[in-house]
C-alpha cells in the first residue's frame, strides 16, 4: 500500500481587497497619495463607489427590442440597464422643464 502525498494548494492572484473608507475625504486623501495601477499591480481589489439604487422595476421588452438595448449599450461601452436608466433619466428631467 503506497502512502499518499498531501499536496498543499497555494492560491495565486488572490486579491486583497482595500479597506473601506470611513469619509469620502479619507478616500480623496488615500487615492491623492495612491496610484490605482500601483494598487492592481500589488494584488489589491480596486472597487469604485455605485449609487445607492433602493427601488427596482421591471420593464418587459420584445426580444427585438431588447436586442436594441443592448447593442447601444454596448456601443457605449456600459450595460443595457444603465442605458435604460439613463434614457428615462433624461426623460423624467426633460419633462420636468
Amino acid at each position: 500500500m503506497t502512502k499518499i502525498k498531501k499536496v498543499e494548494s497555494k492560491k495565486t492572484n488572490v486579491f486583497k481587497p482595500i479597506k473601506p473608507f470611513k469619509s469620502y475625504e479619507e478616500e480623496a486623501n488615500f487615492w491623492d497619495t495612491h496610484s490605482v495601477i500601483r494598487e492592481i499591480d500589488d494584488g489589491a481589489l480596486v472597487g469604485f463607489h455605485q449609487a445607492n439604487k433602493n427601488r427596482t422595476i421591471t420593464i418587459r421588452f420584445e426580444e427585438e427590442h431588447l436586442q436594441e438595448l443592448r447593442l447601444n449599450a454596448r456601443k457605449k461601452g456600459i450595460g443595457p440597464t444603465t442605458l435604460a436608466r439613463m434614457w428615462i433619466l433624461e426623460q423624467l428631467r426633460s419633462s420636468q422643464r
